[in-house]
């Protein structure tokens, strides 16, 4: 195996000029640098990694923890996309870690992640409550940014689109067009972004003065399956509705299809709208009305986060992200 010792000699240099143009500490000309590099590559060396980070304390690696029950949807595709992409542009490495089925799990992979040395941690968190994932943030010298979680507690370091405020905006728009019976095909129950989809939809009826219906709610957990699903159990409890709202668009494109297949036109007979304006939203038939979620502005404002606080050691609070009601053919002003 090639020593540091045997670069040095064939490139001309001291071995201490090869360990700074390594790590990038200290000066060296243009020159140098390119003999250097031009002897690791002729000589095959591999730098050890282990102590290069030792001695420079940086990795060079971000972490992401993520439940694997998100794996499957378009949602996580969009996310994990956009983390790699930016991280690279960071020039940094993006490790993975499975948070499996439950807060304990989560947080073992947190841990993974900061015994590994990633520089700085983000958690797209699924079981973790609030209260333990501020305890993880101040247990830990390692920066860590939760993802799509508000932590008034670490206001710096949380990124969060309000869902709730989403939601409640979808139902403003149905009432505005003169929609008053609205259904709504809710996320899975033990979903944080999926209980604060159904408390908007609860909250803007209410202000608007239209009683809450719980035969016009039906549950769901995110596939078309049961979109179709929730569809045929509205229809067979009889429920009323021009309009439906579905926590996000699987549900909403499996909602479509069976409301078709019932013999209800969308959106002649009821409106469908839908969450997170997948790319196939708008080539479905009639297209989706969706509300997008900010996915590429919540990442790189996370990744930016975080590598500001490994870096510099600090960072501001930051306000909410907005989603922006997307229409389409799906959706139709009530006549008549």
């Amino acid at each position: 195996m090639t020593t540091m010792l045997e670069v040095a000699k064939r490139a001309g240099v001291s071995k201490a000029t090869v360990s700074r143009v390594l790590s990038g500490n200290g000066y060296t000309s243009q020159e140098t640098r390119d003999r250097v590099f031009q002897a690791i590559e002729e000589s095959g060396y591999r730098p050890n990694l282990v102590a290069r980070q030792l001695a420079t304390k940086n990795t060079q690696t971000l972490g992401l923890v993520v439940t694997n029950t998100l794996y499957h949807g378009v949602y996580f595709s969009e996310l994990l996309s956009h983390a790699a992409r930016m991280t690279e542009e960071r020039g940094r490495q993006l490790i993975l870690a499975d948070g499996k089925h439950s807060a304990d799990e989560e947080r073992q992979a947190i841990q993974y992640l900061l015994d590994s040395r990633c520089d700085g941690v983000m958690i797209y968190p699924r079981f973790l409550s609030i209260e333990e994932m501020d305890e993880i943030i101040e247990q830990h010298p390692q920066p860590i940014m939760v993802l799509n979680r508000r932590l008034p507690r670490h206001p710096a370091h949380c990124v969060y689109a309000d869902q709730q405020a989403a939601a409640a905006a979808v139902v403003d728009t149905l009432v505005a067009m003169g929609h008053r019976e609205i259904a709504f095909i809710a996320g899975s129950a033990d979903s944080p972004t999926g209980v604060e989809r159904l408390a908007g939809y609860r909250e803007a009826l209410i202000r608007h003065g239209i009683p809450v219906q719980d035969a016009l709610i039906a549950p769901g957990r995110w596939t078309p399956a049961c979109g179709a699903a929730a569809v045929s159990a509205l229809l067979a409890r009889g429920a009323r509705f021009s309009a439906l709202v579905a926590s996000n668009d699987d549900m909403a494109i499996g909602a479509i299809k069976r409301l078709h297949e019932s013999g209800v036109a969308v959106p002649d007979a009821v409106s469908v709208v839908g969450f997170d304006d997948i790319a196939l939203a708008p080539y479905v038939i009639p297209s989706l009305a969706s509300v997008k979620m900010p996915v590429t502005g919540m990442i790189q404002e996370t990744i930016s986060r975080l590598i500001t606080m490994v870096e510099e050691g600090g960072s501001d609070a930051l306000p909410s992200f907005s989603g922006t009601l997307i229409r389409r053919d799906s959706l139709r002003r009530l006549t008549g």
